[in-house]
């Protein structure tokens, strides 16, 4: 037995490095597959979807509007919910809501593009609860030396789910007649969420005490500037993403009218990003996260001009190739390092879940700019000659983020020692007050 335990400790360590794998973390991995499966199998084609039924950007641009602006929301109220009762059932509320999204897609069907508002709003609400719970719990279970490779793998989950989540769907709903491939891949999603949910239950209860200090945590960006910096780069972070995130999946749809087409492109996409995670996680260390953050911002905008001027599917499918080059090599180590600043910052321990919530909401503030900046253009100019032009401009949000993070200096390189809540809980960390 002890032969076979140690050889089954070789393996795991080949794979993963030497890294201790925690109850909590495995299960916190295992919803966030999940939910990025569900994700990859239906929400990449809800888009189209609702284009298939009124052929206007302008209506996807109102149902992701909703999306946005409910999702900050939610997040300050998720904040104060959090404070009084467990993250784990603010994570169940926010699964909940996400499969509330499905059902009434389903319920809906033909009619679901009248109701673009609600079901932005809905789906807001479930993104606000379950990111606020899982993005706390994993500030909580990771520790700054598992940080690393918890965003990692947990791309590496994302990645696989992304080959083969849209393929699946796309073989599923173009050999089914009109939406009733649609209905069987929402249903399937409702199915894995609920899956999560029960899940759950497995966490160990996680619940914090205290007022909920939102304005505090607001304002300590004029004190603390690790923390102005962290809050500007995801400003600009979300500043590309609340376009591009329906823009480029409608683009394929449009060059190919096909929902294979997308499956295969994200096929593909997500095939080079798994690895691209893989890589990441085993050999960007920490002294390297800065230039790693660099290279991927500049290939991320630099990947833009590959469908600006010419858009065919042939070309998208060599954006989505080096976007999923990139994105491992800056979102791995700008998620740790947001995570470090955190856990440095003015009371990190009592104050994690309002760091959380703040710095949510300079992201979706990004998103809302942008969503609203595109509502703007293909109203008073030419959506075939606006578009592209608007896409070269708010792409450079992740190029940005380097110019923010390169000044982030920590107090450990001077001897100083970051909190850690994983520590805490086994009886090794301090009285939770921490300065930078």
């Amino acid at each position: 037995m002890r032969v076979v335990e140690s050889v089954k400790k070789s393996l795991i360590s080949k794979v993963i490095g030497d890294v201790e794998l925690t109850r909590d973390l495995t299960i916190l991995l295992l919803i966030g597959g999940l939910y990025a499966l569900s994700v990859a199998l239906s929400n990449t084609f809800v888009n189209v979807y609702l284009w298939k039924q009124s052929g206007q950007f302008i209506d996807l641009a109102l149902y992701n509007l909703a999306a946005v602006i409910l999702q900050p929301i939610t997040f300050i109220l998720a904040g104060r919910w959090a404070k009084r009762i467990d993250r784990v059932i603010v994570l169940r509320l926010g699964v909940i809501s996400l499969s509330s999204f499905y059902c009434t897609v389903l319920l809906l069907g033909d009619n679901a593009n009248r109701f673009l508002l609600v079901l932005g709003a809905i789906l807001g609400i479930g993104f606000g609860c379950y990111w606020l719970a899982f993005n706390v719990l994993t500030f909580e279970i990771t520790e700054p030396d598992t940080r690393d490779f918890f965003n990692g793998f947990l791309g590496l989950l994302t990645s696989f789910a992304g080959m083969i989540g849209p393929i699946v769907s796309g073989l599923v709903i173009t050999r089914m007649e009109k939406f009733a491939g649609y209905t069987v891949m929402f249903s399937i999603s409702l199915s894995l969420f609920v899956v999560a949910v029960l899940l759950s239950f497995m966490l160990q209860r996680r619940s914090a005490e205290g007022r909920f200090y939102f304005r505090r945590i607001l304002e300590e960006r004029k004190s603390n500037i690790n923390w102005r910096r962290v809050l500007h780069a995801h400003f600009f972070q979300g500043l590309r993403e609340g376009t591009f995130v329906f823009v480029i999946v409608v683009w394929v749809y449009i060059a190919t009218g096909s929902e294979l087409a997308i499956g295969t492109y994200g096929l593909v996409a997500s095939a080079v990003q798994f690895v691209g995670y893989y890589t990441v996680t085993r050999l960007v260390k920490s002294h390297f996260r800065k230039t790693s953050i660099l290279i991927g911002g500049t290939i991320l905008y630099a990947a833009i001009f590959l469908i600006v001027f010419d858009l065919s599917f042939a070309k998208l499918i060599m954006y989505g190739i080096v976007i999923s080059i990139a994105y491992p090599m800056l979102l791995v180590p700008y998620v740790s390092l947001t995570y470090d600043v955190i856990g440095k910052s003015w009371r990190a321990a009592e104050m994690r879940i309002e760091y959380i919530v703040v710095r949510e909401l300079f992201l979706n503030s990004g998103r809302i700019l942008s969503v609203l900046t595109f509502i703007f253009t293909i109203t008073f100019f030419p959506e075939d000659k606006a578009i592209p032009i608007l896409l070269m401009l708010l792409g450079g949000g992740h190029f940005l983020i380097y110019f923010f993070v390169r000044g982030i200096r920590f107090q450990e390189e001077k001897g100083g020692e970051s909190y850690s809540f994983a520590r805490q809980e086994k009886g090794e960390g301090d009285t939770g007050e921490t300065s930078v």
